[in-house]
């Protein structure tokens, strides 16, 4: 009897560890962002006088995965303060206005372009000048993160949707 005790405990401390390990491993694994599956490209922002105290960054962000994502903020160095902003109507006018979070679809994209979507920079802590580039991180509900090289431009580039010459 005492050897059927023994040999039971032996084998239940034996197989706790590997359980407890593949509980462990099944959680992480469920958890872990997906930022693996988004994308950024044409990030750009456009040049400013060196006076000016605010800016925006403009670019593509596509899902790749069959989850949606929500970007819920954005940081630089560049600036003392990042927001999301979209511009909705009012009225017969558009207006800026700050967003919580914005909501990229599953196997789809958005565009942040003048005149829509972008995140706006407070404080600029230096100009920005046509030709150079800054980092912004990109943060997501689930944890995840995305750093992406912005481009300071003259004009909106033709590659990013608004037509040669076009201005906003």
């Amino acid at each position: 009897m005492l050897l059927r005790l023994l040999a039971a405990g032996t084998f239940a401390a034996l197989c706790l560890p590997a359980l407890a390990q593949e509980h462990h491993h099944d959680h992480q694994a469920s958890t872990q962002p997906a930022t693996s599956e988004l994308a950024v490209s044409q990030a750009w922002s456009r040049a400013m006088p060196p006076s000016a105290p605010t800016g925006a960054v403009y670019f593509i962000l596509e899902n790749r995965g069959q989850q949606p994502q929500r970007l819920i903020g954005a940081q630089t160095s560049r600036a003392e303060k990042t927001e999301l902003h979209t511009h909705v109507h009012q009225g017969d006018m558009m207006k800026m206005q700050q967003v919580e979070a914005v909501d990229v679809p599953a196997a789809g994209k958005v565009e942040f372009k003048p005149g829509g979507n972008h995140v706006m920079l407070f404080g600029l802590k230096q100009p920005l000048v046509a030709g150079e580039s800054f980092p912004v991180t990109l943060q997501f509900e689930d944890g995840g993160e995305i750093t992406t090289e912005v481009s300071i431009e003259v004009d909106a580039p033709a590659a990013g949707g608004a037509a040669p010459g076009h201005h906003h």
